[in-house]
């Protein structure tokens, strides 16, 4: 049974115009916190990003944030975080935020976040992890790209032995439960990183 100890929240700079997005990040912060699970993220002060990291925070839970430099100021760095991790660039930027996490959360968000969730959809179907991924699906936010995936599947793009596999809720109470049970279905080597071929690392 896999233990989970760390989320990695991807989700937007801006707040979006639907107040039901704010407040599903801070609801999220507050849920990490009080099961003692630490919050990965971009490491900004703004938008869901810093509402997320300071519901944690402010509920008595750590952050780790981890930005490319060039970013610092425009997402503008939350300092406040217990760990703070500049990149070079977003490639590497990526690679520590799975690397420091068990499990995904995307919030709503842009371009970056669906990228970055995307990205992780994609290491998954090709057996690189095993880490869960969860679509926050507030007020149907995400509705849009999982009617794309259920075409992908009608025209045979995503094929059988290659199924994307991911949770999703409406319900922001739903988040943190979802993956907590996912963790413990797996286990204890489901959290180990061979993506890479490297030494495998356990987190």
């Amino acid at each position: 049974m896999a233990i989970l100890k760390k989320i990695c929240v991807y989700c937007g700079s801006g707040r979006g115009n639907d107040p039901a997005y704010s407040e599903a990040a801070r609801l999220l912060g507050r849920d990490m916190a009080n099961q003692g699970i630490d919050l990965v993220y971009g490491g900004g002060s703004v938008g869901l990003m810093g509402i997320t990291a300071k519901s944690v925070l402010d509920n008595g839970g750590k952050v780790t944030g981890i930005i490319p430099g060039f970013l610092q100021e425009r997402e503008v760095m939350l300092d406040a975080v217990q760990e703070l991790i500049v990149t070079e660039d977003m490639h590497e930027r990526k690679r520590k935020m799975f690397e420091s996490a068990q499990a995904f959360i995307a919030l709503p968000g842009g371009i970056g976040t669906l990228e970055e969730l995307v990205e992780m959809l994609t290491w998954a179907q090709l057996g690189r992890h095993k880490k869960p991924v969860l679509l926050a699906n507030i007020n149907g936010f995400w509705d849009p790209l999982m009617r794309l995936l259920d075409h992908m599947r009608e025209e045979e793009f995503i094929r059988s032995g290659m199924e994307v596999s991911f949770l999703s809720t409406s319900k922001p109470e739903e988040m943190v439960s979802l993956l907590i049970d996912a963790a413990k279905a797996l286990p204890d080597t489901a959290f180990i990183d061979e993506s890479e071929g490297h030494d495998l690392k356990r987190f």
